[in-house]
């Protein structure tokens, strides 16, 4: 038991270190808003899309691609997606909130903490990339959708007009542009010169922990207070309930070590920071959305954690 917990923080901890290193950086000054702005806004637009280019692309698709895991990860996203918006418009009194709640509530942060938590327990992974192709394109276009629908303001923010500037801009997507070149260039086993390789490697290399450090500057513990309740309900749903039902799923359809780990961590990793972005832009609660954020990146230390020792314990990864 010892040896797996040990096993455990050893592959959870070193992630949320560097965050705290990036809070710690913050209280010192060498960081403000306006730097942890930009570089959120330079990961979600160049790093990212370039890891994820980089991650999909390197995997030769048509040798390890399986369309049952793809599909488990694509249907799985969508009904966690759907009960959860359902259930947020029957049961939330403050309907300005519910475009937030749902978004944070089902939204994992797969592309950063995803990736790094597999890199940890097994080196360079077919896995994470192909739970990405099955989870993260869903992530936006569902965001886009109950941020459209639930946005503050008149009626007619909310009309076909504006939906299908919606659908737009899910098209424009920079992820899910990467996914695609990512998907093309392995499809077609194109080989990148040495020089090109390097160079998107290098950009590459900076999204992980540039997206720690920035997670940990921007920690402010009065948001975390803010709507406290709605705030628990997200966190227990975004890092405990959604796992606790879709694991047992998963391990029943045979899933285990890399592809349980890429769904443990599709299921149950903290919002990632791309919601506040988002929310703020449409016209949703964005003061919940950091509080979520905030809430679930501290308790994901401890709850991930646990998964991964639970797991190990039982003997599927």
């Amino acid at each position: 038991m010892l040896e797996n917990f040990i096993y455990s923080v050893n592959v959870t901890f070193p992630i949320f270190l560097v965050m705290v290193i990036g809070w710690f950086l913050r209280q010192r000054g060498m960081f403000n808003d306006s730097f942890i702005n930009i570089a959120n806004k330079f990961n979600f637009t160049v790093t990212l899309p370039f890891m994820v280019f980089r991650d999909i692309s390197a995997v030769d698709i048509r040798k390890v691609f399986d369309a049952e895991y793809v599909l488990f990860c694509a249907v799985a996203t969508s009904i966690c997606f759907w009960w959860i918006w359902a259930a947020a418009r029957f049961l939330m009194k403050d309907k300005s909130m519910t475009g937030a709640f749902v978004q944070a509530s089902f939204r994992s942060s797969a592309a950063v903490m995803g990736l790094a938590f597999i890199s940890n327990l097994y080196g360079p992974s077919a896995m994470g990339p192909l739970m990405i192709i099955g989870a993260v394109p869903l992530y936006n276009i569902y965001s886009v959708l109950v941020l459209t629908f639930e946005a503050e303001g008149e009626e007619q923010d909310r009309d076909t007009g504006k939906l299908k500037e919606a659908c737009v801009n899910i098209l424009k997507n920079p992820i899910i542009l990467s996914i695609a070149l990512g998907l093309a260039v392995s499809l077609l086993r194109l080989d990148f010169p040495v020089l090109i390789d390097k160079t998107i490697n290098n950009v590459a290399s900076m999204a992980t922990p540039l997206a720690l450090i920035t997670l940990g500057a921007g920690f402010e513990g009065k948001k975390a207070l803010a709507k406290i309740k709605p705030t628990l309900v997200a966190a227990f749903i975004k890092l405990v309930a959604q796992a606790a039902v879709f694991i047992p799923v998963a391990i029943h359809f045979g899933f285990t070590g890399e592809k349980l780990i890429a769904i443990m961590v599709m299921l149950a990793a903290p919002a990632t920071p791309s919601c506040y972005i988002m929310a703020k832009s449409m016209k949703n609660d964005d003061v919940l959305t950091a509080s979520i954020i905030v809430v679930t990146t501290l308790l994901a230390a401890f709850t991930l954690t646990g998964w991964i020792f639970i797991l190990r314990t039982m003997g599927y990864i």
